[in-house]
């Protein structure tokens, strides 16, 4: 089983733990990692477009001019597509569904292996707890501050220095009210649940920070 070290809020090691081979040690199939991307982003997609057909678009109801006599076209309507102010002709409308699926394992195995890959890249930071008594952003900002110049650093990642994005990705075990509220104002910073964790996000962010209690968590479902 892979070992990996744990760190306090101060960015100390404070020991060792073992992580379960099953969710940190998966064999990456780039294939089911794009489907279940696609399916997420698809299933979060909004239908904004909208256009009016001709039986939508107000008016029209008088026949614009008799049909023989005239000269001109033939007309039954003045919301013709034809005609200014009429409706569109297969223009996207609200109803339309973008929604996808796929098999509830699929999209965990997915998840787990988006975590391997953070291991096997030495981009996955455990932390023995995250504990703020303030709701204080500049308490929440010294304490990653702190791991990207002591952890972070070390690696010899170049998206920690001071000059380049700061790219982190925090899950925690439960809810913690002070911690997100103290880290949302964070560029470059996302805290989740353990429960809402997903391919997305674990891809969309370099380096990832877990707590222990998550990671034992996550290891007790997979089992």
């Amino acid at each position: 089983m892979p070992k990996v070290k744990i760190y306090n809020q101060q960015a100390e090691q404070v020991g060792e733990q073992e992580l379960s081979a099953k969710a940190f040690e998966l064999k990456v199939n780039e294939s089911l990692v794009h489907q279940s991307v696609v399916t997420q982003l698809a299933n979060e997609r909004q239908v904004l477009a909208h256009t009016k057909g001709r039986s939508d678009v107000r008016g029209g109801g008088k026949k614009p001019w008799k049909q023989k006599g005239t000269g001109r076209a033939r007309a039954g309507s003045s919301r013709s597509p034809i005609w200014i102010g009429g409706g569109v002709t297969f223009g996207p409308l609200k109803d339309r569904n973008f929604t996808k699926k796929i098999n509830k394992k699929m999209k965990q195995q997915a998840i787990l292996m988006a975590l391997s890959d953070k291991f096997a890249h030495n981009s996955l930071t455990i932390l023995d707890k995250i504990e703020i008594s303030e709701y204080k952003t500049k308490i929440f900002n010294n304490i990653i501050s702190a791991i990207e110049q002591k952890v972070f650093n070390n690696r010899e990642q170049e998206a920690t220095t001071k000059k380049a994005k700061r790219s982190v990705l925090i899950v925690l075990n439960d809810k913690n009210d002070s911690t997100v509220i103290s880290g949302r104002n964070l560029a470059g910073v996302e805290i989740i649940n353990l429960n809402n964790i997903n391919i997305v996000d674990l891809l969309k962010y370099k380096e990832l920070i877990m707590t222990a209690d998550a990671v034992k968590k996550l290891e007790e479902r997979v089992k």
